[in-house]
């Protein structure tokens, strides 16, 4: 065991006020449907989007135990958390069948939730939802709950037009916010541009949309940032055009920030380009206007840390903080504060892509600062960060779920189905034929779950202090082969001082329960310091289950809660070679979700809401079915089956 990254402490780095340009309004959009007539599920090819994928990295071979308390704080006490209100929200039958069913199968949901003004707006890939505190959609009925397809809040044609076989433009990784202070809510997606016959034509640009007003049921105005070519890279072969992959969204008192990693689309592995950071006033985007400036920084060679691009390192997932009160502004003028970690290849090998071990024992705190200047014409920004020595991270295993290994029963009926060769169908013996034109393998076995790797998770601001958890291997005994999936937790104090960034850890903590696995932590705290980290729970007598643990920074995290337990395993298609090649990657996450509301925090993760046996399944194409094929009553697709949940905790 051991950190490929340097163990001496490394000096601040600053980086200049970056490049501003203007963007011009795109259009406006509303989450308004018809109903829709939802088309066959009768597939012959797994629906993937190529750029989902990826190949998963070498689990860790080694231990690190679960820590006690570190640090030192004055923070609240301990209580028990309180689950005030709980529903499953966006599932995969609404996410396939909106639009009248022109929409992929996709994995994994990747997780937004925003809360304010007594609405609830969820949005996952590649639908669109608003609640009200009962979980009562506020949308128009129709046949899918209320939900919308980001194609069309976005002002797109449909995702695929299962008549003609045209492709629209592909929309993923969304994340929401609602700003207490503009009484605005935003949403932002990377959306791809694709050829009418599929192929991408590798521009890519992040669609920002504004509400109108402080109803989200109502009129949006976006905003669309082409970042096709922003990312740097030396090595001639990683060269842009890139991808800006992976947005996330936060905001002060000034500006609305959203973050990417950019890399070269020529990248095979994990070739990487750098964070880039894209600023924006915040009052100026609530006023809609014609348009908007933007401030992009690149945080190539941000930080003082070696890799194989020379002396220092760049950001990797640099997530932008929400704050709990938003109205609060650090510093003079202004600042932002930023979280990431890198034990990943992108950051310790982005000329390669690969070569590291994904073991870390230091995250990186970012300040911009002088965000009050992002309200005039030429902002002046100043972005700096602090590299953190803290307790030894490393790449989670994937998580095991009931029968993981073992072939795929009754409750797990697409993965039966692709072995079965014996059940009578309309398109040949063998349930196989449903789903294939060729003949694949019959040895599908129930898969393990993808634990996400090192990169932070959803980062907040509150109580003065900076909070950010990540995934990690997390051990209970001296055999590196138990290892299970945990949480690595970080609660820095962060200040803007006039020689630079002021940041020390108050707590940190590696926190895991014997025999399950914690996928995807988020972390939401009020302004008191009180807190809930939301994650999914799964393990080997454990469906995966949405679930959550109180946090503030006198005791680390709690006790673990179930939102609402899993009801059946993973199905999904990326659990399977036949459909994504071997070894399959099982998408997860890829990211929860928690949004402050006053003294109360709304949490959302995904979990298994539904189970549905194999003979429901198969609906009429079995003998003596009924019903129709793939859809267990409106529970879920032929293809995957995953859900939300929605909950409402007082820490």
């Amino acid at each position: 065991m051991g950190s490929l990254i340097a163990i001496s402490a490394a000096s601040p780095a600053t980086a200049a006020s970056g490049i501003t340009r203007q963007i011009a309004l795109a259009g406006t959009g509303s989450p308004v449907t018809r109903e829709y007539v939802p088309s066959s599920d009768t597939l012959s090819a797994p629906e993937l989007r190529g750029i989902d994928g990826g190949p998963a990295v070498p689990e860790f071979n080694g231990i690190i135990p679960a820590s006690t308390r570190e640090g030192s704080s004055t923070g609240s006490t301990g209580a028990a958390p309180r689950l005030k209100t709980s529903f499953e929200g966006l599932n995969m039958f609404q996410q396939r069948f909106a639009r009248g069913g022109n929409q992929f199968t996709v994995e994994p949901p990747d997780q937004g939730l925003c809360v304010g003004n007594g609405y609830i707006v969820e949005t996952v890939n590649d639908v669109f939802n608003v609640y009200n505190s009962s979980g009562v959609s506020q949308l128009a009925a129709n046949n899918v709950g209320g939900a919308v397809d980001l194609n069309s809040f976005f002002g797109y044609p449909p995702a695929i037009n299962r008549s003609t076989g045209v492709f629209g433009q592909s929309v993923t990784d969304p994340s929401c916010l609602y700003d207490s202070q503009t009484r605005r809510f935003f949403v932002v997606a990377l959306t791809l541009e694709r050829k009418p016959n599929g192929p991408l034509t590798l521009v890519n640009h992040l669609d920002l949309a504004v509400s109108t007003t402080s109803n989200p049921t109502g009129l949006w105005k976006i905003y669309k940032v082409d970042v096709t070519n922003d990312g740097s890279n030396p090595a001639p072969q990683n060269a842009c055009p890139c991808i800006g992959d992976y947005p996330h969204i936060g905001a002060d008192a000034n500006g609305f920030y959203i973050t990417t990693n950019a890399y070269p689309w020529t990248a095979v592995s994990s070739e990487f380009a750098g964070a880039q950071i894209y600023a924006f006033s915040k009052r100026q985007l609530a006023s809609g206007p014609a348009s908007v400036s933007v401030t992009r920084i690149d945080t190539w060679n941000a930080v003082n840390v070696p890799s194989d691009a020379g002396p220092k390192q760049p950001g990797f997932t640099v997530w932008p903080s929400v704050s709990a009160e938003v109205s609060d502004e650090v510093g003079e003028n202004g600042t932002e504060f930023f979280m990431s970690s890198n034990a990943a290849d992108e950051a310790t090998h982005p000329i390669a892509g690969i070569g590291g071990n994904y073991v870390s024992n230091q995250i990186v705190v970012w300040s911009l600062s002088n965000t009050k200047s992002l309200d005039r014409k030429t902002p002046s920004l100043n972005l700096t960060n602090k590299v953190l020595q803290v307790n030894t991270y490393a790449i989670p295993r994937r998580a095991e779920q009931p029968g993981s290994g073992n072939a795929p029963g009754d409750d797990t009926p697409q993965g039966k189905c692709i072995n079965d060769t014996t059940t009578p169908t309309p398109f040949g013996t063998g349930c196989w034929n449903i789903i294939f034109f060729s003949e694949p393998a019959h040895n599908e076995v129930v898969s393990r779950l993808d634990s996400n790797d090192t990169r932070i998770q959803q980062v907040m601001f509150a109580d003065g202090k900076l909070w950010g958890a990540l995934g990690t291997a997390v051990s209970f005994d001296s055999n590196p082969a138990h290892n299970k999936a945990g949480i690595a937790y970080f609660i820095v104090k962060v200040g803007d001082e006039d020689d630079g960034l002021n940041a020390s850890i108050v707590r940190q903590g590696t926190y895991g329960v014997a025999g399950k696995n914690l996928l995807y932590p988020a972390i939401g705290v009020t302004e008191s310091g009180r807190g809930v980290v939301a994650f999914t729970l799964v393990s080997a007598t454990d469906f995966p289950s949405a679930a959550y643990a109180s946090i503030d920074a006198k005791n680390g995290i709690g006790a673990v809660r179930i939102a609402a337990a899993g009801a059946a395993t993973d199905d999904g298609f990326t659990s399977y070679k036949s459909q994504v090649g071997d070894p399959p990657r099982t998408r997860w996450g890829d990211y929860g979700a928690a949004a402050v509301d006053g003294d109360s925090i709304w949490i959302a993760s995904e979990y298994i809401a539904a189970a549905c046996d194999y003979k429901k399944w198969g609906g009429s194409f079995f003998p003596d079915g009924t019903g129709t094929f793939g859809r267990c009553g409106g529970t879920r697709a032929a293809l995957a089956n995953w859900s939300t949940r929605i909950s409402k905790i007082t820490p």
